[in-house]
């Protein structure tokens, strides 16, 4: 029997079906090292917030369904005291200039030049051209959002003064074009490795030193700054409308893999819903869309494979928060925080994920909290544009 792989669980009290998730992906072979987050949920192979370093080979499913969905901060240069005055501007901005949904796409597509890049990585990755090119600038459906909110910033540390600010937050990633990625390359890896039967099969993995691996990753950095991309477009368009300038963006992927080395063996770390927390590398980790969210600068923790949490992650599934809650009380508790809401469906009510300051306690030997982020005004994928759930 194969000796399995040493990991750490940063956290408490988390879902053992995630736990079980995490030991079936240091049983594999290739596996080097793993950790587990504090905002960790059963996902599809690797859990959500899971994190595995392999040597020499690739686990599309350890990367997610959603490859490099991302966050992305603009801090605009209005004060936060102004905020009431153009509330009716920001909500005209999202209403008009986002769009959420499962197969949301423009009529006329938008131009950037992720699109003017090689796509012939293979004839599959080529035959998804257009509809990714239809889609950017979109942003999907189930956990996905785009706010306005106050960013309370005590220190100087990201290049400003401090204060409160208005800042437009978005999350989203690689669109359907990602997720058929993702499919594709998991299921060649499942043909690759019928030895390993179920549950194992979605944490099959390509050979980083063959055709499959090699392919799998050029598609993978593809999706990267295809959902880069999309939430350039966002903000470009809702900024100039709003005709302002962001004074800081930051931005990080949360569903990727990226060559690293673990002292001086050469791997491959994958994040799944897991944020970069590398010595000095800035993120965003978002709470619901009642509660917080945080600017933090990682610590560089090797024992996390320099990683954290990537939001406050579920309680309980989508399904379950569809039985237990009604529209009732996702609008009540989002008029007693004093937040806007758009449009949302109720299966991403703030009771359906875990406290996210909790979360953030539990890992304060991961990341150190630079600024607060408060919701006021948010849009997500209405209810009859959503999705049935899928995990990541």
């Amino acid at each position: 029997m194969t000796k399995k792989a040493a990991y750490i669980v940063f956290g408490k009290d988390l879902d053992p079906g995630a736990i079980s998730q995490m030991e079936d992906a240091v049983s594999l072979p290739v596996a080097v090292k793993g950790a587990l987050m504090p905002d960790a949920h059963v996902g599809y192979g690797l859990p959500i917030g899971g994190v595995l370093a392999v040597k020499d080979a690739v686990i599309p499913y350890a990367v997610g369904v959603d490859i490099a969905c991302r966050m992305k901060l603009s801090v605009l240069s209005t004060p936060f005291e102004n905020y009431e005055a153009r509330k009716q501007t920001f909500r005209e901005a999202l209403e008009t200039l986002t769009r959420f949904g499962v197969g949301e796409e423009f009529s006329r597509p938008r131009q950037h030049p992720v699109m003017d890049e090689d796509w012939n990585i293979s004839p599959f990755v080529k035959s998804l051209k257009d509809t990714a090119h239809k889609q950017l600038g979109t942003s999907g459906s189930g956990n996905h959002f785009a706010e306005f909110g106050k960013l309370i910033l005590s220190r100087e540390d990201i290049g400003l003064k401090p204060g409160e600010y208005i800042a437009f937050l978005t999350h989203s990633g690689s669109r359907g074009t990602g997720a058929k990625i993702a499919d594709h390359y998991s299921n060649l890896a499942k043909r690759l490795h019928p030895e390993l039967g179920k549950p194992l099969n979605n944490l099959a993995w390509l050979d980083m030193k063959q055709g499959d691996g090699i392919e799998y990753f050029k598609a993978m950095e593809l999706m990267g700054r295809y959902a880069s991309a999309n939430h350039e477009i966002i903000h470009d368009a809702v900024l100039g409308f709003l005709e302002e300038k962001a004074l800081v963006t930051i931005e990080n992927h949360h569903n990727f893999a990226w060559k690293e080395k673990i002292g001086l063996l050469d791997v491959i770390v994958h994040r799944k819903g897991a944020t970069p927390a590398g010595k000095g590398v800035l993120g965003i980790i978002p709470g619901s869309m009642a509660d917080p969210g945080f600017i933090v600068r990682g610590l560089g923790n090797e024992d996390s494979l320099k990683s954290a949490a990537h939001g406050a992650g579920r309680r309980m599934s989508r399904n379950a928060a569809l039985k237990q809650f009604a529209f009732k009380d996702l609008q009540d508790i989002m008029q007693k925080k004093q937040i806007t809401l758009i449009s949302a469906g109720l299966d991403e009510i703030p009771m359906a994920y875990k406290n996210i300051e909790d979360v953030m306690d539990q890992q304060k030997g991961l990341v150190e909290i630079m600024a607060k982020f408060e919701p006021k005004l948010v849009k997500m994928a209405p209810p009859d544009r959503k999705r049935s759930g899928r995990r990541r």
